[in-house]
């Protein structure tokens, strides 16, 4: 599978499982919103399953974040550097946040597994999967990254020619 197969499919993978999220967010919310001021009973699990779900939403976010470049970066000096410098100040700044990425995996994977024995009380599921949003979000930052610096790279030694 070419290297522009897998950044699709993860760009479609990302995009589907936020977009089916979100709805099951919006609707649970509703429902609640429903169940508590019509009916004067509200759902046990309704808040902490839109709680879940937008953990989800947002570690998996910062890859969709990081792929149309919406994070925030200083840019008060790389701006004012030549082409070539700014390519490598950006290889240098996503290695720092590829290391960053790396040990929140690490210690996020250990969360995960030391958590899954404790339950969430209202949707009944173990609170490791919760956890593995963090490991999730930064897994796909970290390959976010790497293709930032094979960009990078590409323009620095003249493959690219043009920025994408």
């Amino acid at each position: 599978m070419s290297k522009n197969k897998v950044i699709s499919f993860l760009d479609k993978s990302e995009e589907i499982s936020l977009v089916i999220m979100y709805s099951v967010m919006v609707l649970v919310i509703f429902l609640q919103v429903i169940m508590r001021y019509c009916f004067n009973n509200s759902l046990s699990w309704s808040e902490e399953l839109g709680k879940f779900l937008f953990v989800w939403l947002s570690w998996i976010g910062i890859s969709i974040g990081a792929k149309r470049g919406e994070h925030i970066k200083i840019t008060l000096f790389t701006d004012k550097l030549p082409a070539k410098a700014a390519h490598v100040a950006n290889i240098i700044s996503e290695m720092i946040l590829i290391g960053i990425c790396a040990v929140t995996v690490y210690y996020g994977w250990s969360l995960v597994i030391s958590q899954s024995g404790v339950h969430y009380a209202g949707i009944k599921i173990s609170m490791a999967w919760g956890y593995l949003s963090v490991v999730i979000g930064c897994a796909l930052m970290i390959i976010r990254s790497l293709i930032s610096i094979a960009d990078s790279v590409g323009m620095l030694s003249g493959r690219i020619t043009r920025e994408e």
